[in-house]
């Protein structure tokens, strides 16, 4: 408990081990962001700090303000709010979140293609996603990581520039005759502080889930409201991983999702409760498909 210290005297521990003082404002951002209303993160804040004590780690404090949530029946906030959780649990493999990439790519009015073989001019190379509008082509690097805290370091820059570099001048048959107008690594984590120095040098392009400042993973999933399925509190584990296992990856795949439960025996009470969480966290309507 803070008890006679102040929250300006309470140190955090990130999960790289990191020591912080603490910054109630980033608790604050992180509620609005899960589309908690001003008066409701209020009373978060205000019960989740007296529980806190020096040395707590973020992953600690999150769970406080989820139990909170949870207390409230908020189940799109919760989806919101375990965001980057989420996206972490599309794996073990990294198909389901190339696959959640390529589908950004499509909401922003792209063809895509995943797992493409594509020859360089010295030596084949497999590209996790392939994207093409108009005059451009985006060939992209989709780094994954289960655990949300572990970064795409320096070597993964470096391969990449030297893939993309062996890339660039090639003509490739997607849309058309094109060559590659840009290339993009993009991890659902952070980047080092090296690797992001000699991206900046190299002029490769980094997409992490919160670099750059604007336009980067997390403002992404916000900005076309594509969720994974993996977001929703009402599916127990095994459930997600039925549904990665079946192709669905976004929340958005209504029709089949409940396709999936009913194959599967869930009553119709729990496809309706699934059904209208999604409703909630991605502003679909569900009447035609419970």
């Amino acid at each position: 408990m803070i008890g006679d210290m102040t929250l300006s005297t309470i140190y955090i521990t990130k999960q790289n081990g990191e020591r912080q003082l603490f910054d109630v404002t980033k608790l604050d951002a992180s509620l609005e962001r899960a589309g908690v209303a001003s008066d409701e993160r209020t009373t978060i804040i205000e019960t989740v700090t007296p529980q806190m004590h020096d040395g707590m780690s973020t992953a600690e404090i999150y769970r406080l303000a989820f139990k909170e949530l949870h207390g409230r029946a908020r189940p799109a906030a919760l989806g919101r709010y375990s965001l980057r959780r989420a996206v972490a649990e599309l794996g073990p493999s990294g198909f389901a979140f190339e696959k959640f990439v390529a589908a950004i790519f499509i909401e922003r009015g792209y063809s895509t293609c995943t797992d493409q073989h594509l020859q360089g001019h010295c030596v084949m190379h497999e590209l996790d996603v392939v994207a093409w509008k108009d005059k451009e082509l985006i060939l992209v690097e989709a780094k994954f990581h289960n655990e949300y805290v572990v970064k795409s370091d320096l070597k993964v820059a470096l391969y990449v520039k030297a893939r993309f570099e062996d890339l660039q001048n090639q003509t490739f048959s997607y849309g058309g005759e094109r060559k590659m107008t840009d290339g993009l690594l993009i991890t659902n984590t952070k980047f080092t502080t090296e690797a992001v120095k000699y991206a900046a040098c190299a002029g490769v392009r980094l997409i992490g889930w919160n670099y750059p400042h604007r336009d980067n993973l997390h403002d992404m999933i916000i900005e076309t409201n594509l969720h994974p399925i993996t977001s929703l509190t009402t599916l127990t584990h095994e459930e997600k991983q039925a549904c990665l296992r079946a192709g669905v990856v976004l929340c958005r795949e209504i029709a089949a999702i409940s396709d999936l439960f009913r194959a599967n025996g869930s009553s119709p009470e729990h496809v309706e409760e699934v059904m209208t969480e999604i409703d909630r966290l991605c502003g679909r309507s569900v009447n035609s498909h419970v």
